[in-house]
């Protein structure tokens, strides 16, 4: 098994594009941590789809807007596994505002989307360190959107907070080199998952994918594939590649 004896933290677990990357990775051999901000059984039932049952739930709380909450969560990843391989920055946080709304936008959603989608995956990294960079070095992997290359999205500030976590991507690469490989994932409309739910109606939904050069949406199984790429990679690093099936280009 290609991840055998690795730990992974894959942040935002519970469903959805989450939970499919934990789960991948959990099959490919490694012990992985899910974490959401309220553990429940929704987390108890992704920790146990990751890890299988014998080996139990790996669950951390964790509110990546807290740098408390953080820095105890790289702690006690220290402390009862002793080593990070994998960083998966995953959780985000978003409202449905149009661009047009600037009066809806108010400061507090504005803080809320930023600090949750840029400034949580930046402390993450920054607190997680040490650890990557341990046993050969590690892998962070940012789960970005396609609204971070293209004025698109459930709201401008998720769009303007997906384009700082891609840039952030090469920026950290730059900085944890050569330890840590770190790249990211521009997604396109994922079928069937909570937010695309909430930011998309179905008949949206249909449009995208007559738009798509493909003519589909994106599969949550495909974003997991492309972090497997990355995470057992020892030649890439600062990279953001767009899963889309072919959206962006479409638009083009």
């Amino acid at each position: 098994m290609q991840l055998k004896g690795k730990v992974a933290l894959v942040t935002g677990a519970t469903g959805g594009i989450g939970a499919a990357i934990a789960r991948r990775l959990g099959a490919a051999g490694a012990t992985v941590i899910v974490t959401y901000l309220d553990v429940g059984e929704r987390v108890v039932a992704a920790a146990h789809d990751a890890t299988g049952e014998e080996g139990g739930p790996h669950i951390m709380q964790l509110d990546q807007r807290s740098q408390q909450s953080i820095e105890q969560c790289a702690s006690a990843i220290a402390d009862e596994y002793g080593r990070l391989d994998i960083l998966v920055n995953n959780a985000a946080w978003s409202a449905r505002v149009t661009f047009s709304d600037l009066e809806a936008l108010t400061p507090d959603l504005w803080d809320r989307i930023l600090e949750t989608n840029l400034r949580g995956p930046f402390m993450l990294a920054r607190a997680c360190a040490a650890l990557l960079k341990a046993d050969g070095g590690g892998h962070i992997v940012n789960i970005s959107s396609c609204g971070g290359i293209a004025p698109i999205g459930s709201s401008l500030a998720y769009s303007a907070g997906k384009a700082g976590l891609n840039h952030l991507t090469r920026c950290l690469a730059v900085s944890l080199a050569p330890n840590v490989a770190v790249n990211c994932i521009a997604s396109g409309v994922v079928e069937n998952t909570g937010m695309s739910n909430r930011a998309m109606d179905p008949a949206a939904q249909e449009a995208v994918r007559h738009r798509a050069l493909l003519g589909r949406t994106v599969q949550t199984s495909d974003i997991a594939e492309q972090v497997m790429t990355f995470v057992t990679s020892t030649s890439i690093t600062g990279q953001i590649i767009a899963i889309d099936a072919g959206l962006l280009d479409a638009s083009r």
